[in-house]
């Protein structure tokens, strides 16, 4: 078919037993660009963390 479009959108969640808030204010920076650097390494968009 010509002139298609097709566009996927995935929702990942990443969650501890409970729910638990286990990652410390002072790596919560870091880790937000850690997981970014993955995600455009792979050429792909983050929208949300």
């Amino acid at each position: 078919m010509a002139n298609t479009y097709t566009q996927i959108y995935l929702h990942i969640v990443f969650s501890v037993k409970w729910r638990q808030n286990l990652i410390q204010k002072k790596w919560k920076d870091e880790l937000h660009k850690y997981i970014c650097g993955i995600v455009n390494g792979k050429e792909q968009k983050v929208y949300a963390i």
